[in-house]
């Protein structure tokens, strides 16, 4: 199987493209993810996961990559849009703590633990 991070953007106007994927995919929706994050300021990533293709074997991870303020400490209306989409599907938002982008030489490896990550906490299917 393959699972690969599909970046969006930052979270500004691409929120709205996340939400509608989200809608849209509904019978596919697996997780809605809050990644919280410290770089400058502290940050969250917004990402939903789709289950598997079939045939293919390829799920999708689609994310807004660490341009949220975090909504523990500053509520704001993208994070609130996220939220009532999860509720409208019936999803409870995973959030989890990670390390920042920034600290990895590429994006490419900063994507790589954090599918090590999902898979430890068994929101993605382990390698096959």
């Amino acid at each position: 199987m393959i699972q690969r991070f599909i970046e969006l953007g930052q979270g500004y106007s691409d929120i709205y493209e996340l939400i509608e994927l989200a809608k849209s995919n509904h019978s596919r929706l697996q997780h809605m993810i809050a990644l919280h994050t410290v770089i400058e300021k502290k940050a969250t990533s917004l990402a939903i996961i789709l289950k598997p293709t079939d045939p293919g074997k390829f799920q999708p991870i689609y994310i807004c990559r660490e341009g949220i303020p975090n909504p523990n400490l500053l509520p704001n209306k993208r994070f609130d849009l996220f939220a009532q989409t999860a509720e409208e599907l019936n999803k409870k938002i995973i959030e989890l703590s990670v390390k920042p982008s920034t600290i990895f030489p590429e994006k490419e490896l900063f994507y790589q633990q954090l599918i090590g990550i999902l898979r430890l906490n068994h929101f993605l299917a382990p390698l096959q």
